[in-house]
């Protein structure tokens, strides 16, 4: 075979194994108990080498679980080598330090054989809603009250579950049914992923991938290579404050470009916390590592040899690099601002590409009641615990506004309100977009939401409270402004804050009105009929397009072309 055909075969490979493994992750959600897998796609999926190095990841998925599970075969392969291994074994640890930050996600990885000798592995990952511990919130002083800590080991054997470690995990759990039921759709995911692989080996005539995944290696590489040479070396610096609980603090990056690579150090304000905020080194690497991956090199494939272009520190025992048993449940407070502070850097290598900032950390309503059982009189009402997806607005881009309601960096999807009033006893008394909210400039930052859930029953439930950018809204980029801050409120009128586990009354509502995204470029640059395009179709207010944006409107919401000339000539 010539060496152009071999090229093109090995590029069709490439990318059949990327419908691979997306097949794997359909099969995760398909399978899935619960809406954060099956509607949010809050999941990863990914196939790796015999020596753990990810070769492609699917598509469906989030950076936090995809680039921390990059590394978490390695981890596994160190303390059960691939030796020891056997056709059906399938291994399982939440170890929040080699899997993907905290002891919610379960990470699941599998052999695959092909005519007896091992050619691969499959690793997933997805968001199980109770661990045990302390529940919702981030008020354990360590990892120990978060939940329970499966090593690695051995889920199943040969092709069956071991039952001592099902019994151990069914005790340490309020919902084992739906537990475990998680933990078989991984397992389903991963067996799912191999069988799909060893159709592909089959059809091809393959004995093993080795060949294919040098070539990815290889072509990634060489890409991220072109991509980085393409920016103006140097170092560039960034900080951002972030609200974290109580008092904000400021996190710095140094971005450096050069001999190949790109290296963020991270600094600042960086103290440990006695709360569970504190982020595992994993996904502090995955998210800032995504940072940069949205700029350099996008359109090259994530996986090991893509992902080793980028090298990510901070202190070691620091907020940013947390040693165990540091409490880490709530890690993606401050693990989802890595991004923004990276871009931060890379607006000044390449200005005309990175967007303005975003609202940065999920908006997630975690709601629960515990009941007797949970050792509280909380006024009755049937136990439940729920975690509904919800996000604030995008940064306006270079070139359009920013999305409305749209999560980034994380990429999941909100849940929709009927799959989480089925889920538990709780009603949406309202979803709406919140008009203001997105920050003025030539583009638009995107819009946040108003959102009003109450219980059913009667009966008062809690909130573990998370909420970030209350304090520090979402900066806009060159001229544009800031995104409105977040608001959270009772419906009552009674006080509540932005973080902490707190009660919901019976018969009253919690009202959260989520972040915009920044603008981006002068807001009196902005073109009058998308001014008025956004008045009428109620994203912003008028006073708004007169104060922001310098546009003045007729009372049937048209451009008063005389008055908007007027305001955009006058001295500002």
């Amino acid at each position: 075979m010539s060496e152009a055909r071999a090229t093109i075969l090995r590029q069709v490979l490439w990318n059949r194994l990327i419908s691979v493994v997306e097949e794997q992750a359909q099969t995760l959600i398909r399978t899935s108990f619960s809406p954060v897998t099956r509607d949010a796609g809050d999941l990863s999926a990914g196939v790796f080498t015999t020596d753990g190095r990810m070769i492609a990841q699917a598509v469906t998925g989030t950076p936090g679980h995809v680039n921390s599970m990059a590394r978490s075969v390695g981890h596994f392969l160190r303390a059960i080598p691939a030796a020891d291994l056997r056709p059906g074994d399938v291994v399982i640890s939440n170890d929040p330090w080699i899997g993907t930050g905290h002891l919610n996600d379960f990470v699941i990885v599998s052999p695959v054989f092909r005519a007896g000798r091992l050619i691969a592995f499959f690793a997933c990952t997805s968001h199980l809603v109770d661990v045990g511990g302390i529940g919702i919130g981030f008020d354990a002083r360590d990892v120990y009250q978060e939940g329970i800590r499966i090593p690695v080991l051995r889920f199943m054997c040969e092709g069956r579950v071991d039952p001592a470690v099902e019994a151990i995990i069914r005790a340490n759990v309020r919902f084992p049914d739906e537990v475990i039921g998680e933990i078989l759709s991984l397992v389903a995911a991963n067996h799912g992923g191999g069988q799909a692989l060893l159709r592909m080996c089959a059809e091809f005539g393959l004995d093993s991938i080795d060949d294919l995944a040098g070539f990815v290696f290889e072509r990634s590489a060489e890409g991220m290579r072109n991509a980085i040479a393409a920016l103006p070396p140097g170092t560039y610096h960034n900080s951002m404050r972030v609200d974290l609980i109580g008092d904000p603090i400021t996190i710095t990056a140094a971005l450096t470009v050069g001999e190949g690579a790109i290296r963020v150090e991270f600094g600042g304000e960086l103290a440990p916390s006695s709360r569970g905020i504190n982020v595992p080194y994993c996904y502090t690497e995955a998210y800032a590592a995504f940072g940069v991956r949205c700029v350099v090199g996008p359109d090259i494939p994530n996986n090991h040899a893509s992902l080793g272009a980028v090298a990510i520190s901070a202190p070691e025992g620091s907020i940013l690099n947390a040693r165990f048993p540091a409490p880490v449940i709530s890690r993606h407070i401050l693990g989802h601002m890595m991004a923004d502070i990276v871009l931060g850097c890379l607006a000044q290598a390449a200005p005309g590409r990175v967007p303005a900032e975003h609202s940065g950390t999920l908006w997630n309503l975690r709601l629960g009641r515990y009941g007797a059982a949970g050792g509280r009189e909380d006024g009755g009402g049937a136990r439940f615990t729920v975690l509904c997806f919800h996000s604030g607005g995008g940064g306006a881009r270079p070139a359009q506004d920013g999305l409305a309601a749209t999560a980034y960096p994380s990429g999941v999807q909100a849940i929709p309100v009927e799959v989480s009033e089925k889920s538990a006893p709780i009603r949406y008394r309202r979803r709406a977009l919140r008009r203001d909210s997105g920050g003025p400039g030539r583009l638009r930052g995107g819009l946040g939401q108003i959102i009003e859930v109450e219980a059913r029953e009667g009966a008062p439930m809690e909130v573990g409270a998370a909420f970030q950018r209350v304090k520090t809204p979402a900066r806009g980029r060159q001229g544009g402004q800031e995104g409105a801050p977040g608001v959270v409120r009772l419906a009552s009128g009674r006080p509540i804050q932005a973080t902490g586990r707190q009660v919901v009354p019976a018969g009253d509502a919690l009202i959260v009105e989520t972040p915009g995204g920044g603008g981006f470029g002068d807001p009196a640059a902005r073109d009058p009929a998308l001014v008025a395009a956004d008045l009428r179709a109620g994203r912003i207010s008028a006073a708004a397009a007169r104060a922001a944006y310098r546009v003045a409107l007729t009372d049937a919401g048209e451009v008063d072309e005389a008055e908007t000339a007027r305001l955009r000539g006058a001295p500002r």
